[in-house]
């Protein structure tokens, strides 16, 4: 059996273009939408029985008015809800170990004005066991609905290092654009060279600095070429840019329709843990940001 898209949903307009946006990506893979409320035990000891049944069923409500505005929208969705008696984001990494997609919006119910990522969405993308999507307020629309994108569409970025190439990532990727039938951006950021600076250099020539591009253009065309062979649908474009690898992605998703970014794993760490370009990029980019995990 396909593992289920996770939703988290909190009743917010946030959380419920998240579920939205996972709805459409359930249909793209042929699975069921799972829809999870997370109730946290109240402060301040025991709640009245009487108080605690009010609560579940305001969230039961909650979740079969997602679920019934869901089911309208789209028709051949199979999707169901669920709460758990625990903090959002456990509650949320629980379940998404049976998960092949965990979705929440950038920000929930809670935060302030100005405020781009949430703790409960930080703390899932550092951790979940699957590829964990945030979604913004106000994704791309229509993207993502399972019809091929017309006419120079949104594009899928992913951003890659040719040096350190990662497989799960890239496959995420070439697998999203595919599904979408939209365009594959591949962002490879570099800086030059060690020997670029030395006492026998005092500048930089644009020759040795179009010679160092040329070499990170072929080493990423070289790194891409069996993933091109094995995704022949997908029309790719890369861009081997001199800049940050945070400040390269930030630029690349400008109207992009997903950005994809990875996440090592750390044995060490189980709270999980997110890389300056993953957080970086998280903060300041407006487009759906895919956090796929994987061992290094």
């Amino acid at each position: 059996m396909s593992h289920p898209v996770l939703a988290g949903v909190d009743g917010s307009e946030r959380s419920l273009a998240a579920a939205d946006w996972a709805a459409r990506e359930a249909l793209l893979r042929g699975v069921e939408l799972r829809l999870m409320r997370a109730m946290p035990p109240l402060p301040g000891g025991a709640v009245p029985a009487p108080a605690a049944q009010t609560l579940h069923r305001m969230g039961e409500h909650m979740l079969q008015r997602a679920i019934t505005d869901l089911g309208t929208r789209y028709p051949d969705l199979r999707v169901r809800g669920e709460q758990a008696d625990d903090a959002p984001a456990m509650a949320l990494l629980a379940a998404a170990r049976d998960a092949g997609l965990l979705v929440v919006g950038a920000r929930g119910a809670g935060g302030f004005d100005g405020l781009a990522v949430g703790s409960v969405a930080l703390r899932v993308a550092a951790a979940a066991a699957c590829p964990a999507v945030l979604v913004p307020e106000r994704p791309v629309e229509g993207f993502g609905d399972g019809t091929p994108v017309a006419g120079g569409g949104a594009e899928v970025v992913v951003g890659f290092d040719a040096h350190r190439p990662v497989g799960e990532v890239i496959d995420f990727a070439f697998s999203a654009a595919e599904a979408r039938g939209a365009r594959l951006r591949v962002v490879q950021a570099w800086a030059l060279p060690a020997e670029a600076v030395s006492s026998q250099r005092l500048f930089v020539t644009e020759e040795d600095r179009a010679t160092w591009e040329d070499q990170e253009v072929l080493r990423l065309s070289d790194a891409l070429r069996t993933r091109q062979e094995k995704y022949p649908e997908v029309t790719t474009r890369t861009d081997v840019v001199l800049l940050h690898p945070a400040q390269a992605l930030v630029n690349g998703s400008l109207g992009a329709g997903l950005l994809v970014v990875g996440r090592r794993t750390d044995p060490r760490a189980p709270e999980g843990r997110l890389g300056p370009v993953t957080h970086g990029v998280l903060h300041h980019t407006r487009c759906p940001v895919a956090v796929v995990p994987y061992a290094g």
